[in-house]
């Protein structure tokens, strides 16, 4: 039997006196590719950042290629060959790709005085060795800045690799590439594989797992809960793993009475991005908008919003034609944007749930100039209560918050508003099965009471799931409607590929 590269045995860590992780396990074999899974506070991150030496356990052994560990710093960790590829970028954009590959550890030549040079050439030949041997055609001398989401990932890797990284741990790789590019990434792991190099790979898209990895490890609540070859687990055992019960029907769907219009858009442009886009949408709906990336979905809802300044066509609301141009018009005729970037557009991180979840609705609550404090304390606790928000305290960071708890705060934030049209931009990218099937829910609900739901969503089967009607859109166009009767795969896709210029949208 061949010995495990990495084995964490009984972790255990404590914040603020809360147990986070309560003695869990991890065996990693050589050249595998393992997920670890759990729903969004299961205690993955925690345990990945002790192993990064980000945190300190407060108990259990960490052992690598049989001797036992304790990594302090990140740099330690990497020493010895773990590395992390982190969920959220950071790359130094206005540096080169081999600057980004080599930062921290560049190479050297002599000395002038007490100045180390930096041997540029030599990291420039090695990086070019690097993209040769994994088959990746990016120029080691483009800047960061011009690169995709997906390409900055696999510079990552080449970072990882670099440092003859033994595990790589990859955090949700695949949240904002598309699915060629998954491929591409996919390609990559196989020949990492293949190399004797581990993966660690944490992501909440299960169809992912069940193609790239070779065994799964849950945690829930802070705990083990087992091991197994993906082989021997389906969906079903899987989320019943994750969430400590059946989730019988994955996407709940209302049975709602479509009602009036509610939000008219005739012909409207932003520059080349979104062109000449007609829709309805009614009470009572959920309207769905499908579209490959760069289709020009996102940019579409933040023209409806005001954040983009529609160059021609027009927007009635109830009836009323309207002129939005600024977010300050779209919330004055109740309507809400649930942003695609939660942390960068939707939260105020370092603020508390408190100051987040009131900040759209401060207006209501000034009474003579100063914040009515009583009120604000017991809308927020209210609405944690409706949404299920997890946490120890309203005064809580929200940097502290699991992601699909920021998502619950940003929605809790603008149904505060208490607005009629709710448009949601990729409502449960990076969130696990349980807090999407809250939002699942939520989605029902606010059907039922009489609110207009516009939703962009990346994952085909979600946006069959949840909607009533779908729009699909490339460059920029509305190419196809689709009623729910109508929903499959293979019709949303030939119409997200296509792009039919001077013609009307179709049916």
């Amino acid at each position: 039997m061949p010995k495990p590269i990495l084995e964490m045995k009984d972790i255990t860590k404590y914040f603020s006196g809360v147990q986070v992780l309560d003695k869990v396990c991890l065996k990693v074999m050589p050249g595998e590719v393992h997920a670890l899974m759990g729903e969004n506070g299961a205690g993955k991150s925690t345990l990945m950042n002790i192993l990064m030496g980000i945190h300190t356990a407060d108990g259990g052994e960490i052992f690598l290629e049989g001797k036992e560990i304790s990594n302090k710093t990140p740099r330690e960790a990497m020493d010895r060959g773990i590395s992390m590829i982190h969920q959220e970028l950071h790359p130094i954009r206005d540096m080169d790709v081999t600057e980004n590959i080599f930062l921290g550890r560049e190479i050297r030549k002599g000395t002038d005085g007490i100045i180390s040079l930096v041997n540029k050439k030599e990291m420039l030949h090695k990086a070019r060795e690097l993209f040769e041997e994994l088959g990746i055609a990016i120029s080691p001398s483009a800047l960061m800045r011009d690169l995709s989401v997906a390409q900055c990932q696999l510079i990552e890797m080449v970072k990882a690799i670099s440092i003859s990284a033994k595990v790589i741990i990859m955090d949700e790789p695949t949240s904002a590439i598309t699915d060629k590019e998954v491929d591409i990434l996919f390609k990559q792991i196989r020949y990492l594989k293949s190399k004797g190099v581990s993966i660690i790979y944490i992501s909440h898209k299960m169809d992912e797992i069940f193609q790239i990895a070779d065994s799964i490890t849950v945690l829930r609540d802070g705990q083990y809960i087992g091991t197994d070859a993906s082989a021997n687990l389906n969906n079903d055992k899987l989320i019943s793993m994750m969430v400590g019960r059946e989730i019988s029907g994955i996407y709940p769907k209302e049975t709602v009475s479509i009602g009036d219009v509610t939000m008219e858009v005739k012909n409207l442009s932003w520059g080349k991005r979104v062109r000449n886009v007609n829709f309805e949408l009614h009470q009572g709906e959920i309207l769905g908008l499908a579209g490959l990336v760069g289709a020009g979905r996102s940019e579409l809802v933040e023209t409806l919003f005001g954040i983009n300044s529609k160059t021609s066509g027009e927007i009635y609301i109830r009836g009323n034609r309207t002129d939005i141009r600024r977010p300050a018009d779209a919330i004055s005729h109740r309507i809400a944007l649930i942003t695609e970037d939660r942390k960068r557009s939707g939260l105020n991180l370092i603020g508390s749930i408190t100051e987040n979840v009131t900040l759209a609705s401060l207006g209501s609550l000034f009474s003579k100039g100063i914040i009515n404090k009583k009120l604000e304390g017991s809308l927020t606790e209210e609405s944690i209560k409706k949404h299920k928000v997890k946490t120890v305290s309203r005064k809580a960071l929200v940097k502290s918050l699991s992601g699909g708890n920021q998502q619950k705060v940003v929605i809790a934030k603008w149904l505060l508003t208490e607005p009629d049209i709710i448009i949601m931009d990729e409502p449960t990218r990076g969130i696990d099965v349980g807090a999407k099937r809250d939002i699942y829910l939520l989605l029902g609900e606010l059907v039922k009471a009489g609110k207009s739901v516009l939703v962009i969503s990346s994952e085909i089967p979600e946006i069959m799931g949840i909607a009533d009607r779908i729009l699909i859109m490339a460059e920029g166009q509305v190419t196809g409607e689709l009623m729910r009767e109508e929903f499959t795969q293979e019709k949303i896709m030939h119409y997200a590929s296509k792009f039919n210029k001077g013609k009307k949208n179709e049916k």
